[in-house]
């Protein structure tokens, strides 16, 4: 990509494509492009920078406050939690993240990686700062740390929500995956660490906790998770209540941390941000209500971990669940998966997600492994005809909740995109069924 750079005469921008270079480029080099330096130089460009004097040389550095985000599940929720309390307390704010960018409650740029190459990032910061935002909240995702594609960027404040199973097929083993998370907090900036995620490892100087299980620095003390979240938060001695329309377990852990960041970046008094957290009405994809009569809900979780955490929310309730696992991904945690949804779910519809490059029937053979196959499991690997099998089979008060694919609008089948969104689905087999 490129970006234009004003009165930096005779150079007229910023690109990471060595194939835009020419004698009025400047040639942003990366891990990722660097070996195409030569070619850069070849057409004419003789000014190759870091993504550090990128940023200086826009006028970037200095100008915004980075929050970033990393953590197996719960990082765009909490992003997003975070941006919208900032906006509700007047504050001019950009985030970037799996949904896209979004800059001031205006949606820039269209979903891409949860942490993009760097130059796009600048440039999202450069939107954002010419926006007169005083915060930018991103995603960090453990890919974009191993690939340096943060580097260059000064973080007011780095979150982690958790570590669980995921992304094994790039990281070989958990070891590796919790190495590289830790990493990410190994230095001094203020940081945020979840208390009871006993796994990370990270620098203690300016590091404050929030927790509910274990002691921390904003503690939940009570709460109830009947007809949304109602928690009540202790920062040292003092007690404050806030209420939210989300629900599960694992919203209260991601309501929390947005909370205690935004207390932490001492924008408002707390009494005021916890006031305002009801305003937060949720993510699309996530725990997303797609129609009532029927209930049946939507959500991205694609790890054993981020399924547990979604169905153990509803583990009073009767569930049938739709759930495939993405091909070209870590074999390892498929049946896990099965094991999890036969565990909670009343009915289960294995399926397909996003097979990629694998055969769609070894994915759902490696799930049905970790399952005891009986008539409460069907198999359909048409996901458009697994949806409409769990719409047709459920009875009485059955909830269906489809898993995986949360708001993408596209399935991934041998390396080609078809349009296909669950929540699309499931409302025009709903019209049909009447």
């Amino acid at each position: 990509m490129k970006i234009d750079i004003l009165n930096q005469p005779p150079f007229l921008y910023v690109t990471d494509n060595s194939n835009d270079c020419n004698a009025h480029s400047i040639f942003l080099c990366t891990d990722q492009n660097k070996a195409y330096e030569h070619e850069a130089r070849a057409n004419g460009c003789s000014n190759i920078i870091t993504a550090k004097e990128c940023l200086d040389l826009l006028g970037i550095s200095d100008k915004i406050k980075i929050i970033g985000i990393t953590g197996t599940n719960g990082k765009t929720t909490t992003a997003a939690a975070i941006y919208s309390i900032l906006l509700d307390l007047g504050k001019k704010v950009g985030l970037q993240g799996t949904r896209g960018c979004f800059i001031n409650e205006q949606k820039v740029e269209d979903k891409s990686l949860t942490t993009p190459p760097i130059l796009q990032t600048i440039h999202h910061l450069k939107l954002a700062v010419e926006e007169n935002c005083e915060y930018f909240v991103m995603e960090v995702s453990s890919h974009a740390i191993v690939q340096n594609r943060i580097d260059g960027l000064t973080f007011t404040l780095k979150i982690l929500t958790n570590i669980t199973q995921d992304h094994l097929d790039f990281h070989k083993n958990i070891d590796a995956y919790i190495a590289v998370k830790s990493s990410f907090f190994s230095d001094e900036t203020l940081k945020l660490i979840n208390k009871d995620e006993n796994k990370i490892r990270f620098n203690r100087t300016n590091c404050m906790t929030y927790g509910i299980e274990n002691p921390a620095t904003y503690k939940i003390l009570a709460y109830a998770l009947k007809d949304g979240i109602s928690g009540a938060l202790a920062k040292i001695d003092k007690v404050y209540d806030f209420t939210s329309s989300l629900h599960g377990f694992f919203n209260l852990y991601n309501l929390l941390s947005a909370i205690a960041a935004v207390d932490m970046l001492d924008v408002a008094k707390m009494e005021k941000i916890c006031e305002v957290v009801e305003h937060f009405a949720g993510v699309e994809g996530r725990m997303e209500v797609v129609s009532t009569e029927p209930l049946v809900i939507v959500d991205f979780a694609h790890t054993p971990d981020g399924m547990e955490k979604v169905l153990d929310s509803m583990k009073d309730k009767d569930i049938i669940v739709v759930f495939g696992a993405g091909g070209d991904r870590d074999r390892t945690k498929r049946p896990k998966m099965g094991m999890i949804a036969q565990r909670f779910a009343k009915k289960v519809v294995v399926t397909s997600d996003n097979p990629r490059t694998e055969n769609p029937d070894i994915i759902i053979n490696e799930i049905l492994a970790g399952m005891k196959v009986d008539n409460a499991i069907w198999v359909e690997k048409d996901r458009l005809k697994a949806i409409h099998k769990a719409l047709q089979w459920r009875e009485h008060n059955e909830i269906v909740i489809i898993l995986g694919k949360g708001d993408e609008t596209y399935q991934e089948v041998n390396g080609q995109k078809f349009a296909f969104d669950d929540r699309v689905v499931v409302r025009s087999l709903l019209s049909q069924i009447g």
